[in-house]
């Protein structure tokens, strides 16, 4: 306990004890009557009062009658002999009175020694004691707030990661989706193309033309060069790769490829002469990619890193 807030405690119980054994002197002292008359207003029993007056002697004998008078009445009358009447009946015998209790002295405890005033120093380190540690404690909860909120931060990124994710594998199932589709669609396309390009083949009634493979050998001449043959010959590894978008004219478009020795496909860009939209721009361009290797064997003589290269749709 701290000896600033003792000292006053400790006055105040030493005057309630002195006031204590004051008012118990105060009741002792006062005589029996006092209490008896008390008790006789408040009309309690006899019985609860604690201190009670002796009664009286009461003598046995005749009764004597006498007038007082006072100091400045008529002289007494003269005495006249009376015979003594011999009393027959023994004198009672006498009661000593009860001797009164013996008050007792109220114990009084002697109270200890005041404490002595605390150096002002020690107060001093006292009280920094006690503000370091209310800032020590502040520091701890702050860290501790801290920590909560940044796990709450780390499981609302987690959430939101896994919720990216979801959206991620959705998106990516609807881009195959879409994907699918849109090769299913190229392709029923290039189906109906093909039964045009038939139909209009039957058409034509030219039964005594090669087979395309031999059409596309060059320019059809016997003086044809080992250079068109071998663009005949690209021209027939593109061609099933070519997935024919809608709206493309029949018309030719050049192409810039480059090409590593053995004919690996490195990059195919459409030149900018090249009559087709973007779609069918791009769509050219992939089929020289998906070609992936070009001929080469028979062609070494003629073989160019850098060619250009004229698509011709089919």
């Amino acid at each position: 306990m701290d000896e600033g807030k003792a000292t006053p405690k400790a006055v105040v119980l030493s005057a309630i004890l002195h006031l204590g054994i004051v008012g118990f002197l105060f009741l002792a002292v006062l005589p029996c009557s006092s209490y008896e008359n008390v008790f006789a207003i408040l009309h309690l029993p006899s019985w609860m009062n604690p201190i009670t007056c002796s009664k009286p002697l009461q003598l046995q004998g005749q009764v004597i009658e006498a007038t007082l008078i006072g100091p400045t009445g008529s002289p007494p009358p003269k005495a006249v002999r009376v015979k003594p009447v011999p009393n027959s009946v023994p004198p009672p015998p006498s009661v000593p009175p009860p001797t009164p209790p013996t008050p007792q002295k109220p114990v009084v405890k002697q109270l200890p020694p005041p404490p002595k005033h605390p150096d002002v120093v020690d107060q001093e380190r006292v009280v920094e004691d006690a503000a370091q540690k209310a800032q020590d404690a502040k520091k701890v909860q702050e860290e501790k707030e801290r920590q909560r909120q940044s796990e709450l931060d780390a499981q609302a990124a987690k959430k939101k990661i896994e919720e990216q994710k979801k959206i991620d594998a959705l998106f990516a199932k609807m881009d195959a989706a879409s994907s699918q589709t849109r090769r299913l669609d190229s392709k029923a396309r290039q189906a109906r193309q093909q039964m045009e390009d038939l139909k209009n083949a039957k058409d034509d009634g030219q039964p005594d033309l090669p087979a395309a493979a031999q059409r596309q050998t060059g320019n059809n001449s016997a003086n044809s060069s080992l250079a068109d043959e071998y663009k005949a010959a690209i021209q027939n590894a593109v061609t099933p790769n070519w997935l024919r978008p809608d709206n493309i004219p029949n018309l030719p478009c050049q192409v810039n490829i480059v090409q590593s020795p053995g004919g690996d496909v490195m990059s195919a860009t459409v030149d900018s002469s090249c009559p087709y939209d973007a779609a069918g721009r791009r769509s050219v361009e992939n089929a020289i990619l998906r070609t992936k290797t070009l001929p080469y064997k028979g062609f070494e003589s003629v073989f160019q890193r850098e060619i250009s290269f004229t698509f011709r749709p089919q």
